[in-house]
């Protein structure tokens, strides 16, 4: 008897990669050393906003191993070559140019003026005291409302204006739902909030770096990046490399969530220094330089009307957003909060939507996505508005869920804001959650603990969640402009020995591919999980690819995959029959093995394979190979979700948060591997506390950023964080063959409002109904203090929160 062979999709494999990477048995960008090599550093303006009279690198260049200093007319004497921006939301949107150095005046504090080439890290970075910049100020414009104002300095005076774009969305308008001002004025509730995302800085592992060598046939570029394949693509189409002369790699990348899928001046900038001179080049950044000029995240302010009948009962949304570009726009900066349009109406079924966004410029570090890209913003305002609807209506909040959300058989749903929801259960995730986390329990004892004014509060905070994953279907991004497609590639070589290398276009900065699409083919092909090595991250040796982000990697990539194995399949059944002499169509496939039908008589792969190579009897016509490839486009955007419930303990004499306990059960569809799916739940439940706790960038009234060190720049330790009770249901998507949905962002996306609710739920009955981001001790002590001063004078149109927004975007 035959024994079965145990699936490997499902299974909680320990990672192929982390041998090499948590032994440091690897290649990060910055370990690269070749012959020659020089090695780059970047002066950076202190000015948010000023004009470059001049600049004298005289004296640099005069400095030991210093081989050549570069400002923006050496490098682009006609001032043509500017960084792309690959999502143009509206025909009018206004794109002034990125210099790679900055020409003619410094837009942010932080903006790269000119470059040193020496033959030491050390030589380089001091030769930058040694070039003299001759900076004439200008007036610089901090915070959103004040750019918009009548009279604001402007960022960039050509354009007139420092408002970059307005994308709407209307529901009336699109046919997929009512008037949003019908339903606002005939409600019998009405609710607005303000609520502000705070500007976050993406803190990955790894800082950016990037090496050129143009001394071959091909200039080869190694860069800790996210997205090689689309960094090719631009960096041939902004510098005139013809395209096929250009390799990107990606080696091992230390992180990136989102901070690294942009096209960078300093990459630009390196491959223009390298033909230049010649010479290998290296740019590495600082760990200050990746918090002052890599891209930050975030930074809206969010004002949002929710009607409703007494009931309960939401009968419109109306969400109108303001959202920091910074000084330029990033890839795709523009279009980050336009994900988030999708996602306001979450799990409800709302009749009416409106949602407007307007993208501002200020003198500050551009903005782009972070992870999630939208989608947690949008999140964070239809949970937070929800609890403030539930506590206007005095209905307890989860029951106000339970009557708005979409019941599970009434998928697939498609939203007001037109997207089809294929499958889901939230009733069963919630129920799972509320029982793991004792719900019931916690809210008799947050009773008890106001019946007996403990100036220790507990609060509950609840986020029930869905998200727009696997980015995406090509037409949906074509309809929005979108500069690329959401398709992906593979592809699966079968070597003579029987052993499998799958190349894939998603490109790996920590998410597990190589274990996971092991995992998938040895399943699809029926051979060892040890048997099949995985490449990635080299446009030489994985020629097509868009690269990683948006949580596409399992729900577009690892379809790729399954969609090249099957045609080795197809195409081993053909070699198979031929060699069994039977029909193809005689043939079961199982376990990696074909077996004619109502027989013993079998062939196993490896077989099929072996004598595919030695071609000695194969069909006439059949070419010998099996190896085959596929791009996969997506038909739907896959819908995880998942019910997050929060425990906070507040003390109200000094406004300390203690985070007691924290219960997820999320919904991604099919599992491929267990112990990657917690690894990736436990990282974004830590990103999304952070912000609503920890985390925030900081700019003063000049421009300067404050928070440009971890000294200053709150990130949580293990320490800050409690243990998480995470569980999972499961309803695969129904528009893939795995039914995978995707789960890289899901905690992030979650755990923000999850917190934030927790921690307003604790003291609203002291006057609170908001408090700005991060809910640090301060602002929580403050706010209980205006709502003990307010003696609960906060009605349903009140605006909560922590004040104005100040010119640096915090709060005062």
């Amino acid at each position: 008897m035959t024994a079965t062979i145990e699936p490997e999709v499902g299974k909680a494999r320990t990672r192929k990669e982390d041998a090499r990477l948590i032994t440091g048995r690897t290649r990060w960008t910055d370990n690269m050393t070749l012959p020659g090599l020089l090695h780059l550093a970047v002066l950076r303006s202190p000015f948010a906003h000023a004009r470059i009279n001049s600049i004298d690198v005289s004296e640099a260049k005069r400095r030991p191993g210093v081989v050549a200093v570069f400002t923006a007319t050496d490098l682009d004497p006609d001032s043509s070559i500017g960084m792309p921006c690959a999502w143009p939301i509206t025909p009018d949107m206004k794109s002034p140019r990125r210099p790679i150095l900055a020409d003619k005046q410094v837009n942010f504090a932080g903006e790269g003026v000119a470059v040193v080439a020496a033959r030491s890290k050390a030589e380089a970075q001091d030769a930058l005291e040694a070039i003299e910049v001759d900076y004439e100020g200008l007036p610089v414009v901090l915070g959103l409302e004040n750019a918009l104002a009548e009279g604001a300095p402007l960022v960039h005076e050509e354009l007139g204006t420092n408002k970059n774009a307005l994308w709407v969305f209307d529901s009336g308008e699109a046919g997929s739902g009512g008037n949003v001002e019908e339903a606002i004025s005939g409600a019998e509730v009405v609710v607005k909030r303000r609520f502000r995302q705070q500007r976050l800085i993406p803190a990955f592992m790894e800082p950016r770096s990037c090496v050129v060598d143009p001394t071959g046939a091909q200039i080869v570029m190694w860069s800790a990046t996210q997205v090689p394949h689309i960094l090719k693509t631009m960096a041939a189409l902004t510098l005139g490399i013809p395209e096929h002369k250009l390799r990107v790699i990606a080696p091992d990348v230390g992180g990136g969530f989102g901070g690294k899928i942009a096209v960078l001046p300093e990459e630009t900038m390196s491959l223009l220094v390298a033909r230049k001179l010649g010479k290998p080049v290296k740019w590495t950044e600082s760990r200050s330089e990746t918090m002052l000029a890599a891209h930050h995240g975030r930074d809206q302010i969010q004002d949002i009307t929710i009607s409703a009948k007494r009931d309960g009962t939401v009968t419109g949304l109306k969400v109108e957003l303001l959202a920091d570009m910074g000084a330029y726009l990033g890839l795709v900066g523009p279009g980050v909060p336009i994900l988030g349009a999708f996602m306001f109406n979450a799990i409800y079924k709302i009749p009416a939507y409106h949602f407007a966004c307007t993208n501002v410029f200020t003198n500050t570090t551009l903005t782009d996505a972070y992870r999630g890209a939208g989608r947690p913003e949008a999140t964070f305002g239809i949970e937070r508005i929800m609890d403030e609807l539930a506590a206007e209506l005095g209905i307890e909040p989860m029951e106000l869920r339970r009557k708005n959300w979409i019941k599970h058989e009434e998928f697939p749903y498609t939203t007001v804001s037109t997207l089809t929801y294929d499958s889901g259960n939230y009733e069963a995730a919630t129920d799972k959650a509320m029982q793991l986390f004792d719900y019931d329990g916690l809210r008799r004892e947050q009773k008890e603990r106001r019946d007996a004014g403990d100036p220790v509060q507990l609060g509950i905070g609840i986020s029930t969640f869905t998200e727009m994953c696997g980015l995406a279907p090509s037409r949906v991004l074509g309809s929005l402009d979108y500069g690329a497609g959401g398709w992906e590639s593979a592809s699966v070589r079968m070597l003579p020995t029987g052993k499998v290398e799958v190349i894939t276009g998603s490109s790996a900065h920590g998410q597990g591919h190589e274990t996971a699409w092991s995992q998938i083919v040895a399943d699809q092909l029926g051979v060892a999980f040890e048997d099949v090595e995985v490449i990635h991250g080299d446009t030489q040796s994985s020629a097509k690819g868009l690269d990683t982000y948006g949580s596409r990697s399992l729900a577009v990539g690892g379809i790729a995959v399954v969609k090249a194995a099957e045609k080795v399949v197809a195409k081993a059944r053909t070699i198979a029959a031929h060699l069994m002499e039977c029909s193809p169509d005689d043939l079961e496939f199982a376990q990696g093995k074909f077996t004619v039908r109502g027989t013993d008589k079998s062939t196993t792969i490896q077989d099929v394979v072996f004598a595919t190579f030695l071609a000695h009897n194969l069909p006439d016509g059949v070419e010998p190979s099996l190896d085959s490839d596929a791009v996969y486009d997506p038909e739907n955007f896959s819908f995880p979700h998942g019910t997050h419930l929060c425990a906070t303990e507040v003390d109200t004499e000094t406004g300390r948060v203690k985070l007691r306990s924290y219960v997820c059960v999320d919904d991604v569809g099919a599992v491929v591997n267990p112990l990657i799916v917690e690894g990736q739940v436990h990282g974004g439940l830590a990103q999304g506390i952070a912000q609503a706790l920890f985390e925030e960038a900081v700019f003063d009234e000049s421009g300067t950023l404050t928070t440009g060190t971890f000294a200053d720049y709150l990130l949580p330790s293990a320490a800050d964080l409690p243990s998480f009770t995470t569980d999972r249901t499961e309803t695969p998507s129904t528009t893939n063959p795995l039914g995978v949905k995707g789960v890289g962002e899901a905690g992030t996306i979650a755990s923000t409002p999850a917190v934030v609710n927790s921690v307003i739920d604790a003291v609203r009955h002291l006057g609170v109904n908001d408090i700005e981001m991060p809910c640090s001790p301060m602002r929580v002590w403050a706010a209980i203090h205006r709502g003990e001063q307010a003696a609960g004078g906060l009605g349903g149109e009140a605006g909560g929160g922590l004040g104005s927004i100040d010119a640096s975007g915090g709060a005062q």
